[in-house]
């Protein structure tokens, strides 16, 4: 079996663009047997639960033009049209510390399947739909479109549960050298770094399951 450890946060675009391609070369590699690990990282975790305009927040954290945000768009946009996913205006972004913890939740009480289905959904809401996805209500939304325990995550939600677990496995991940998302480790030992197309995740899977 190869063991990916998608390294990502919701609130990046890249990391969409990576999940998507991600799964199409899994799809290409249906003969592999190959299971997918979420795991957590915050681009900015001292984001504000109330969110803050995305505009805003481009252009003070990386010092964007208005321009260079939206050819940046139009970019991203393309390339998420290539690989069927569909991005929408996104007027805020969120603190994506509460996905995270349920994205944990649902890898240790169910499967690495049922998480990466939450992660498609979450990253679906927010990149594909604009929603706050840390809003409590959106989240259980969420949990109710899947096979899970709607009350579990909602006394999760309302705690500080599994806060240092994850907390923790963000610091692992930190100490590894990760510093940039998204971030595709194989089998504990191989990176893949950056959104790469289906086609090099595909080709790194058949190499790596035929050594």
């Amino acid at each position: 079996m190869l063991r990916v450890d998608f390294v990502s946060d919701v609130n990046c675009p890249w990391c969409a663009l990576g999940l998507a391609a991600l799964e199409a070369a899994i799809t290409r590699s249906a003969d592999l047997d190959i299971e997918v690990h979420c795991q957590p990282f915050e681009l900015n975790p001292q984001l504000p639960a109330a969110g803050v305009k995305l505009v805003d927040y481009l252009q003070q954290k990386y010092g964007m033009s208005a321009e260079q945000i939206a050819q940046t768009h139009r970019n991203i946009q393309a390339r998420g049209n290539e690989l069927g996913f569909q991005f929408a205006p996104r007027e805020f972004i969120w603190n994506s510390f509460n996905s995270q913890r349920l994205l944990y939740w649902v890898e240790q009480e169910y499967s690495a399947e049922e998480q990466l289905e939450l992660k498609r959904a979450l990253v679906r809401a927010y990149q594909g739909e604009g929603r706050n996805i840390n809003d409590t209500e959106v989240l259980l939304d969420l949990v109710t479109l899947l096979p899970l325990n709607k009350e579990r995550a909602e006394k999760i939600l309302a705690s500080d549960e599994l806060f240092a677990e994850v907390r923790a496995r963000q610091q692992q991940w930190i100490d590894a050298g990760i510093t940039a998302v998204p971030s595709v480790i194989i089998n504990n030992r191989h990176l893949v770094q950056g959104a790469q197309p289906p086609e090099t995740y595909a080709q790194i899977f058949r190499e790596l399951a035929a050594n």
